[in-house]
């Protein structure tokens, strides 16, 4: 029979909600040192994690206050310099450590249905005529190359810095990813282009979806 300590230890880990990806970013960064907001939000943009992740100063903020609740980090020291304002120093705690290692696992090891809007785009597509829906996807196409650019600087900067690729590995897999969406689109317009992707009409003048089988028959 499971002691109450093991119960209230399993209840807690049940309860206990899932890292924000803010949140992982900051026990990831108390993992490295001790440190305050500020130098967390600073270290946070020279790293481009901004590219990655959604990162203002009032998340960040808040993310601290609420780990902090969670007894996942604890504040360490409280100093000023000169006339700015007092900044607390945070340290990662046992807990943050097992919590961060959990999360990194779990993320890892579990595909996760995401709903992208874009699906919720292709589904609908039908709803437009046939060159409205290229001339949207060239231009999808045009910005994930666009991106695909931006990460193999990043790419090119970390290797010739001598960074260690498990730091920038996700780069290649999103290169990866966003590349095989491109050949897919590509793929998608030749087929509206040719005819091979059968496609409803639309009027040119009013927009309105033509039934073409009862324009036939008449």
């Amino acid at each position: 029979m499971a002691s109450l300590e093991t119960e209230v230890v399993v209840i807690k880990k049940q309860s206990a909600p899932a890292l924000t990806p803010m949140a992982l970013l900051v026990l990831a960064l108390l993992e490295e040192r001790p440190m305050h907001p500020y130098e967390m939000y600073q270290l946070l943009l020279s790293r481009h994690e901004d590219r990655f992740t959604k990162i203002k100063p009032g998340s960040l903020y808040h993310t601290v206050a609420r780990l902090t609740d969670q007894e996942l980090i604890a504040a360490e020291s409280t100093d000023r310099a000169g006339n700015r304002p007092e900044r607390t120093t945070y340290r990662i705690r046992t807990a943050g450590h097992a919590a961060l290692r959990e999360r990194v696992r779990d993320l890892l090891r579990e595909p996760v249905h995401e709903y992208p809007a874009f699906v919720t785009g292709l589904a609908e597509a039908h709803n437009l005529p046939v060159d409205e829906v290229i001339d949207a996807l060239r231009e999808r196409v045009a910005s994930i190359e666009a991106r695909v650019a931006e990460l193999t600087t990043l790419r090119d900067l970390a290797a010739a810095s001598d960074v260690p690729r498990r730091y920038w590995m996700r780069v290649d897999y999103i290169r990866a990813h966003s590349t095989a969406e491109v050949t897919w689109l590509r793929g998608l317009m030749d087929e509206l282009r040719s005819g091979e992707l059968e496609w409803e009409t639309f009027d040119s003048e009013s927009g309105e979806r033509v039934d073409t089988r009862t324009h036939s028959q008449g």
